[in-house]
């Protein structure tokens, strides 16, 4: 498994990278060239199926474009979960018709975070860091699932919260 790397939620809204937006834009116009210009010029199209060859030709342009923002998304999504960016790309890359991203989807890895106290990537449904035990998110202190900082009462079990040894910077403070 590679390393991990640490992407802020302010670089999440950046996930999908600017040469696969120049990409896109580029595969769309050359699918468009070739439907409006090289491919009358071979055959004669009757004028009655210009509307079905308006749908053709945009929807064809529109699939080219999405399959390399998917493309940019699966190289910057990759390294945050700690997998492999080349072969992922060459999954997706080999793989017809958007198979390789359906298996890149159903089998990626969870995002991975680094714990605050002794910095260790930790996935982001750990409770506790496997390391240290320091205490990530509230949970209940009977079944173990997570909880809201407000809840009073666990929503699986019914174990009441105030009665568990919560660090106080995951308790809401009262006023």
């Amino acid at each position: 498994m590679h390393e991990p790397q640490s992407i802020t939620v302010n670089d999440d809204v950046r996930m999908i990278p600017a040469w696969s937006i120049v990409a896109a834009c580029l595969a769309f116009v050359l699918v468009e060239y070739y439907f409006w210009l090289i491919l009358p010029a071979q055959h004669h199209h009757p004028p009655a199926a210009l509307g079905l060859r308006i749908y053709f030709n945009l929807s064809w342009g529109i699939l080219a474009a999405l399959y390399f923002l998917m493309m940019g998304y699966v190289s910057k999504d990759a390294p945050r979960r700690g997998m492999s960016t080349r072969f992922w790309l060459l999954i997706c890359f080999v793989m017809p018709g958007g198979i390789g991203a359906v298996l890149y989807f159903l089998l990626r890895m969870p995002e991975v975070s680094l714990c605050p106290a002794c910095g260790t990537h930790v996935q982001s449904e750990f409770h506790f860091c496997p390391q240290c035990n320091y205490q990530l998110t509230a949970s209940c202190g009977n079944c173990f699932r997570t909880v809201r900082a407000t809840d009073q009462y666990c929503t699986r079990c019914g174990h009441e919260l105030a009665s568990d040894q919560t660090p106080a910077r995951l308790r809401v403070l009262d006023r």
